[in-house]
């Protein structure tokens, strides 16, 4: 109904064109790439194929094609892996229709579209301060965190199942990385960030 209701305030345009619809990611790629439209309005959740693995496949196969993401969320794992993939712009539902289609022929002049709310969480995650933690790997903050918790080498070799050399590999990674000469600092470190398993 969504689509439908676009569609026909689109089609009202006198500028613009709606050449063809599609229900989900994958059909909607395979008409992009045939009818090469100027602008491919594009969802993010769908039942196949979701939006930013459409986007990658649809700009894997032309790069020129122009992607603007139209969805209701605006999380993290929404927008910056959209961004990622190549979107040329970026707006919510809640938008004006007259908003969409302005967003529309921006895209198609060439010209990167984000509605306030992304501009503001990508001006935040810009701005925020980087910390040595930041350059840890998953799996070496979680051996951090057990560290913070008194374990030993062996005994988080047993709970995350892997080798003893695999976890002295994981804490000789985190002293550098932390820039830290042994376990106790990195341990103090852990604290003083709230990094620690009660502070997760």
């Amino acid at each position: 109904m969504v689509r439908l209701g676009l569609s026909s305030y689109l089609n009202s345009q006198e500028d613009i064109e709606v050449v063809d619809e599609a229900s989900d990611g994958h059909p909607g790629v395979l008409k992009a790439l045939k009818l090469h439209p100027d602008v491919i309005l594009m969802d993010l959740v769908m039942k196949e194929m979701d939006g930013i693995t459409a986007t990658q496949e649809l700009l894997k196969q032309n790069p020129a094609a122009r992607v603007l993401i139209l969805t209701s969320f605006i999380d993290d794992e929404k927008v910056f892996p959209a961004l990622a993939a190549g979107a040329k712009g970026y707006i919510l539902k809640t938008s004006q229709a007259t908003e969409i289609a302005d967003a529309i022929r921006q895209i198609a002049q060439g010209k990167d579209v984000l509605s306030d709310a992304v501009k503001e969480k990508i001006s935040a995650h810009n701005h925020r301060k980087h910390e040595l933690y930041d350059d840890l790997t998953a799996r070496e903050m979680e051996v951090l965190r057990l560290l913070a918790d008194g374990l030993s080498n062996q005994d988080i070799a047993d709970t995350l199942y892997v080798s003893i050399k695999t976890v002295k590999t994981h804490v000789s990674n985190i002293l550098e990385k932390l820039q830290v000469t042994d376990r106790t600092q990195a341990v103090i470190y852990a604290m003083k960030h709230q990094l620690t398993n009660e502070e997760a």
